[in-house]
């Protein structure tokens, strides 16, 4: 509609300039020397306007051609970034939709052209190591690196990535150390240090960026709470494995007090001290975890642990009666304590009792060697064959309550 009403706006201006032209058309006289020229106002007005529009014309003409070498060559150079946007975005759908051989191909064959040329080389680098070909995708990271060399830790960061993936742990770690040490804090250098940390079994290193990791919120809390113990676990075992009861205890101080009041940490650390002959040192451990809330698990432990001063062994599990007089567990674990101490009459009592309330092989493996210790054989053959008809009935959750055990076994638990 605008256009419309500009077209009715010149006719108009130019009917009144008609009309104003037609009652007084007026004249132009030009004179050079003896030579003179007149034509009407009207005609001198048309012929300026004609004349400025041809030169414009002429100009814009000249012009155009003069930067017709350029314009052809941005005109080009556009086709090609068209083009080059076209192959690329082909090539991150073939990528996204796991066909890595089309996605190499389309994502290389105008990355030259392409204004993302990162883009085109990273993602071409990951389909090569989805192929298998650690040769093409080092090159295509090598032409990332030259395209854009302020790029360089991107480029680094997903060699390192792709390097651990491929299992390349040694190539992978000179990396990441070198961007660890220039950005200690990015997330997901953290991530994949954690990663091949644990890939090389490197519990030591891993600990280290433990504090790191919580910091920065690399893993959710749950995994970054598994992800704990188990170097904590494994830290300890190791220094069970070497036979140092010394650097186990520095271990195991060294962890945060979380950790040593959580009661599967405790029991691993219970029986690698049992492993290495440090009874004592178990005794006192279970019963500072036991202090901080009760468990099963460990209180079955404590009941198959023996150690020097026997009667304040005895008097702290009794302790734990309190609340739990109904427990079969400290029951069974209380009858083993009096057995030890040769309190026959308390530990049957202890014993019948936990059975009358839970029916377990161990209780009746314990019942029958107490009977062979007071020289009853009959009872003795008798809780041996009821303890023997529920073990293939039993499927219990933790490695400590598998029936019988007798507590010569334990070290060999760990």
């Amino acid at each position: 509609m605008k256009w419309l009403f500009s077209i009715l706006l010149i006719l108009l201006i130019a009917i009144m300039l008609g009309l104003y032209a037609y009652q007084d058309p007026g004249y132009v006289l030009i004179a050079r020397g003896q030579q003179t020229a007149e034509l009407s106002l009207t005609l001198f007005v048309i012929l300026i306007v004609v004349g400025f529009a041809l030169l414009y014309f002429a100009l814009q003409l000249f012009f155009g051609l003069w930067g017709m070498p350029g314009s052809l060559r941005r005109w080009r150079l556009r086709q090609r970034r068209e083009r080059a946007w076209r192959e690329t975005n082909r090539g991150l759908i073939e990528l996204a939709q796991g066909q890595w051989e089309k996605a190499e191909r389309f994502l290389i064959r105008h990355a030259f052209d392409s204004a993302t040329p990162l883009i085109n080389y990273l993602s071409a680098a990951r389909a090569a190591q989805k192929q298998n070909r650690p040769d093409k995708r080092d090159e295509y990271l090598a032409l990332a690196h030259q395209h854009m060399a302020n790029a360089s830790f991107a480029v680094e960061l997903t060699q390192a990535e792709l390097q651990l993936t491929h299992g390349q742990l040694p190539q992978s770690l000179v990396i990441l150390l070198r961007l660890h040490a220039a950005s200690p804090k990015h997330p997901h250098v953290l991530y994949l240090l954690a990663r091949l940390y644990e890939l090389l079994r490197n519990w030591a290193e891993l600990k280290q960026i433990l504090p790191a990791l919580r910091k920065r919120a690399v893993y959710s809390l749950e995994a970054l709470n598994q992800l704990e113990q188990k170097v904590y676990r494994e830290l300890l075992t190791i220094a069970t494995q070497r036979g140092k009861p010394d650097e186990l205890a520095a271990q195991w101080k060294d962890l945060p007090r979380a950790q040593q009041q959580n009661p599967d940490m405790a029991r691993h650390y219970v029986r690698c001290l049992l492993t290495l002959e440090q009874t004592d040192q178990a005794e006192v451990t279970l019963r500072d975890t036991l202090r901080h809330g009760f468990d099963n698990d460990l209180v079955y432990l404590y009941g198959l642990i023996t150690v020097k001063d026997k009667d304040k062994q005895l008097a702290a599990a009794e302790t734990w009666l309190s609340g739990n007089e109904n427990n079969p567990v400290l029951l069974l674990s209380l009858g083993r304590l009096c057995t030890r101490n040769r309190l026959w009459g308390k530990a049957r009592a202890y014993l019948d009792a936990s059975v009358s309330i839970q029916a377990r092989s161990d209780t009746y493996y314990e019942l029958g060697q107490l009977m062979e210790k007071i020289n009853q054989p009959g009872h003795a053959a008798d809780y041996y064959r009821q303890g023997l008809l529920l073990a293939h009935e039993e499927k219990l959750d933790d490695a400590l309550t598998v029936t019988p055990i007798a507590p010569a076994m334990l070290p060999m638990l760990v």
